[in-house]
Formats: structure tokens, sequence, C-alpha cells
């Protein structure tokens, strides 16, 4: 039993990563396709399309720097907490990465059709990105209250 605690402790401390990386990737792929739909159809702008559909990779830092906060030797005592804050701040970032990705979208398409709202059109990902930055904070603030291993 203690190993599959112990198991558990080590997937919350890599989830952060692993699914802020697939939130990133899949936020990243919806929009670049967006950006290059939007290329064929414009003769300009294409810096601020690609500029957008990369938006989504941030998810991934985050992810990154929450695995290394949490990495620490795993005990039994610390792994529910591990897990916990690590698979469902994981769980946050990759769902906002995809959702970041599909307003970058339709920023994208939008602003095609109608240049001077590119601006405008930014303020829903931004939104989502507040969302990410929450979860982010939220999770180093509670990784701070996890249990350090007793030295001996």
């Amino acid at each position: 039993m203690n190993e599959l605690v112990m198991t558990l402790g080590w997937i919350g401390i890599f989830a952060p990563v692993a699914l802020g990386a697939i939130g990133s990737v899949i936020g990243c792929a919806l929009a670049g396709q967006a950006a290059i739909g939007a290329m064929l159809d414009t003769d300009s702008g294409y810096g601020r399309f690609i500029g957008l559909s990369v938006l989504p990779s941030s998810f991934v830092i985050y992810g990154i720097v929450l695995m290394f906060t949490l990495q620490r030797e795993v005990t039994v005592t610390n792994a529910a907490g591990l897990f916990g804050i690590g698979l469902l701040s994981g769980l946050a970032l990759m769902t906002t990465g995809v959702w970041q990705g599909r307003a970058c979208a339709s920023a994208i398409s939008a602003s095609k059709e109608k240049p001077e709202i590119f601006g405008m059109s930014i303020a829903p990902a931004a939104i989502v990105e507040g969302f990410g930055v929450f979860v982010f904070i939220f999770a180093l603030v509670l990784s701070g209250g996890i249990p350090a291993p007793a030295v001996q």
C-alpha cells in the first residue's frame, strides 16, 4: 500500500508539467491552425497571428515551475499533498491551455475579417490566462504547506 501512496506522490510532482504541456500543445495547435488559415486569406499582419498562436505555451512554463516547487523527497506523509496539488493544478493548466487556444483561434479568425478589432479580440484569451495564473499562484502557496520529510 505504501508503494501506491509513494507512486501517487511522484505522479503529483510531474503532473503539472505533463498536463500543462498537453494543454499548451493543444492550445497552440488550435490557434496555429487558425493562424495558417488567416494567412491564406490576408496579405499582411502575419506576425500578430503567429504571436497570438503561441500564447497558450505559457501553461507548460507554469507547470515546469510547479514541478520544481513540488520536487522533494516523497514520503507517506506528504504524498497525498503532492498528488492533490500536482494533479489538480495540472488538470487546470491543461484545461486553460486548451480553452485559451480556442479563444486565440477565435481572435485570429475575427481579426482577419476586421483587423481593427485585433486588440479587443485578445481580451478573452487574456482572461483565460488570468485563470491559469490564479491556479499557478494558489498551487505555489499551497505547496508551501506540504510537510517536509523529517530530518534524521
